[in-house]
């Protein structure tokens, strides 16, 4: 009860309860949010720190940004939705804020949009080299299997695509990425209502910010080329992989395309077969299915083969 009272009482003003209704259309920076509200930072940043001591919201920190949103689980959790979900978005000041929310998400699209523009010839040229990406998605969601997923983690997210297949699927999905810049491309990808529920976090692959055995699925979609040591990041999902859950990664087989790893960054020029199953079954994993999806024909050698392996923490 004393802890209800104290977030009712930290609720119980005007700029608090526009913050509560403005953060459960997404995550905002503190920037962000003056800009929708109109107020000094010194002066938000003390209405977001009483909201954040009385649980209704959740912080944290991505390089220079301090990032908000509603707070998920827990009774206080349910209060915060619970009094955003009753707020008139007609009455003139949440109206207001939401035209602002709005314009915000639409600055997000746009800078994801330019820089789609600015490396699109390049992921045009990695692209052509392997089958189409359409059955490389649908190999992992037959992979993944329907769901619903409680927690969905996409590991490396860069633009956020695997969050766009799989969180309709998910009740919560977290994309992590080690780069400030390719998580606000993915934030505007999925600057719109259907994905309030996705969360994006900067963090390193192998020390993911999440607990011990949460997560039902876990993707990782051509990623591990980029890596010195792949073999940790799988450590580091099954350790946050729950009984029963599912792991999906996508890469590319073994090749000899030079200009990748001299052009592209990438440090592995493909992933064998038996490294996966190594990394798997030193990480506690049970591989469960493997699938090659070849190039076209007419590539050659010069084409470039998918594999997808499915692997699932098993009961002991």
């Amino acid at each position: 009860m004393k802890n209800v009272l104290a977030a009712l009482k930290a609720a119980g003003e005007v700029t608090r309860l526009r913050l509560l209704f403005i953060l459960s259309r997404g995550e905002f920076n503190v920037t962000e949010l003056t800009q929708i509200l109109g107020q000094s930072q010194p002066r938000l940043s003390r209405h977001l720190k009483l909201l954040a001591e009385a649980g209704l919201l959740e912080r944290h920190r991505e390089g220079s940004w301090v990032i908000f949103r509603l707070r998920e689980d827990g009774a206080a959790g349910e209060l915060a939705r619970l009094i955003a979900d009753r707020l008139d978005e007609s009455d003139p000041a949440f109206a207001q804020d939401l035209a602002k929310v709005n314009a915000i998400l639409a600055q997000r699209r746009e800078r994801a949009a330019a820089y789609f523009s600015a490396v699109a010839e390049e992921w045009d040229r990695i692209r052509s080299l392997h089958v189409e990406e359409d059955a490389v998605e649908e190999a992992m969601r037959a992979m993944a299997g329907p769901g619903p997923f409680r927690l969905m983690l996409d590991i490396g997210t860069g633009t956020g695509r695997m969050l766009e297949v799989f969180a309709p699927r998910a009740e919560e999905a977290v994309g992590i990425d080690g780069s400030r810049a390719m998580l606000a491309v993915a934030r505007g990808r999925l600057a719109r209502p259907e994905y309030a529920h996705v969360k994006l976090r900067l963090a390193d692959a192998t020390a993911l910010p999440v607990e011990d055995g949460v997560a039902d699925l876990i993707t990782i979609h051509q990623v591990l080329h980029y890596l010195d040591d792949p073999g940790a990041v799988i450590r580091e999902a099954a350790r946050v992989l729950m009984q029963g859950g599912r792991l999906v990664v996508a890469d590319f087989a073994p090749h000899e395309l030079e200009f990748l790893r001299e052009d592209c960054a990438h440090r592995r020029l493909g992933i064998a077969e038996r490294d996966m199953r190594r990394w798997l079954e030193r990480a506690g994993l049970t591989l469960v299915e493997e699938k090659r999806l070849e190039p076209p024909a007419a590539l050659g050698e010069k084409g470039l083969t998918v594999l997808l392996w499915l692997a699932e923490r098993r009961n002991a």
